[in-house]
């Protein structure tokens, strides 16, 4: 069996892969915890990476092009959350949450869990750059790269 690499593939790899570096990076080196909306648009980009990779191990060409699809679609799901979170960040509508960390633990450890969380709110952006917070550069980056791949499949004979 060969393995298949091509520009939309590895893009759809790749894109989700780096977002979520990204997220993590920023949570534990950046000391930004998640709000709920945060944990969302993570999800589509976990699914994302795991058809692509599933994707990588497909001999079938048009079987491999629509699970590169469908990793795109997971990433625009991701960049739609996104765009939905930035816009409660920015008060153009409410979200849809109590907007808080979900926190783990059982007892008396659970209450100096609660207790000692950092309240995360998810109508509040923790960090901004020109203006975008950072769901608004998951939209950005993750409905744009969703649609390059498409399009790249699209235009594409074979994949």
């Amino acid at each position: 069996m060969t393995l298949k690499i091509d520009k939309p593939h590895m893009l759809a790899f790749l894109l989700p892969a780096a977002l979520l570096a990204g997220a993590y990076g920023s949570q534990y080196i950046g000391g930004l915890f998640p709000c709920e909306m945060c944990w969302w648009q993570r999800y589509p980009h976990f699914a994302a990476v795991a058809v692509a990779l599933i994707a990588f191990g497909v001999g079938n060409p048009a079987l491999r092009k629509v699970l590169v699809a469908l990793a795109a679609f997971a990433i625009a799901t991701s960049g739609i959350i996104g765009g939905f979170h930035a816009g409660v960040e920015y008060g153009y509508w409410e979200g849809l949450t109590a907007c808080t960390a979900t926190i783990s633990g059982s007892g008396d450890a659970l209450l100096k869990s609660i207790m000692n969380a950092p309240l995360v709110r998810c109508d509040v952006a923790p960090w901004t750059l020109f203006g975008i917070s950072l769901a608004g550069y998951n939209f950005l980056l993750s409905f744009g790269g969703a649609m390059l791949i498409l399009g790249m499949i699209w235009r594409s004979k074979k994949i």
